[in-house]
């Protein structure tokens, strides 16, 4: 691996343990345990955590878990899944590596973990990142520095929390990718964003054929001048409203001259798609 995919994949775990040997191994019991409430993942599959789960059945926890002690009782650190799967498979004991961890560094310990393992979407990374700057009042070069990732990739991140909640959301679950993101950040209009974002998924858009599509619409409103829209009367505005009723969605008349214009019909999705189109076939 060369020096700049290890700058790109950041620190790993034993970075932050300080690279040393574990001590002897302890067992903890299970209860004992409370979860990490600095937790940036949301989201556990079920069906990983259950292949976890027959897999420490048969072979038991093999790698400890990383705790810190909180009175007479434990927090996690790092091996939520491996915690989860030991509950589901009513493990009482599991093993431990007691670090002597504070807020930040658990916090720090949580992010790397995920990162590593590739379990985050872009937007637990992105509120796993902004939670650690608002609450260390640090800034992003910084924690780029603690982390052993390029400042550029957190800003990136963290601007995805700019988006409007339902693009973060189609982010957070897949339906639109982190390049289709950064491409809807380019959009300074909203809800703007969220329509293309609903083109992106409905007509299943790649992140070029989004840049593409921007660009044919930018050029368009450059050339607008010269498809001016006319004001409209009242009789065209009964027609909108008569074609509102009678399709069942947002309907527009452009008037760009005596006997030029277009008629602009909104669907929101595929099934309304192929809705519009049974009613304009009949």
């Amino acid at each position: 691996m060369t020096g700049m995919e290890k700058r790109r994949l950041g620190r790993g775990l034993d970075a932050l343990l300080g690279g040393a040997a574990p001590a002897e191994e302890n067992h903890v019991a299970v209860e004992r345990i409370e979860h990490n409430p600095y937790q940036p993942r949301k989201a556990f599959d079920d069906d990983e955590l259950s292949g976890l789960r027959e897999s420490i059945r048969a072979h038991g926890i093999l790698q400890p878990l990383i705790v810190r002690p909180l009175g007479d009782r434990y927090q996690l650190v790092a091996g939520e899944r491996r915690l989860r799967a030991a509950q589901a498979a009513g493990i009482t004991e599991v093993p431990v590596r007691v670090v002597d961890f504070n807020d930040q560094q658990t916090l720090e310990a949580a992010l790397v973990e995920n990162i590593q393992r590739a379990d985050l979407n872009p937007i637990e990374k992105a509120q796993g990142f902004k939670e650690y700057l608002d609450r260390f009042g640090m800034k992003q070069e910084d924690l780029a520095g603690r982390l052993g990732l390029d400042r550029t990739t957190i800003s990136n991140l963290v601007n995805l929390l700019n988006l409007p909640a339902e693009v973060q959301e189609a982010v957070r679950v897949g339906q639109i990718s982190e390049g289709h993101a950064k491409v809807l950040k380019g959009v300074g209009n909203r809800e703007r964003q969220l329509s293309l974002c609903k083109d992106i998924i409905a007509r299943g858009l790649s992140v070029r054929a989004t840049e593409a599509l921007l660009k044919e619409q930018k050029q368009e409103n450059e050339t607008a001048p010269a498809k001016r829209t006319l004001s409209k009367t009242s009789h065209v505005q009964a027609i909108e409203n008569e074609l509102r009723q009678e399709l069942a969605t947002r309907v527009e008349i452009r008037l760009h001259g005596k006997h030029r214009g277009q008629i602009i019909l909104t669907f929101e999705s595929n099934d309304d798609f192929e809705r519009l189109l049974e009613v304009l076939r009949k």
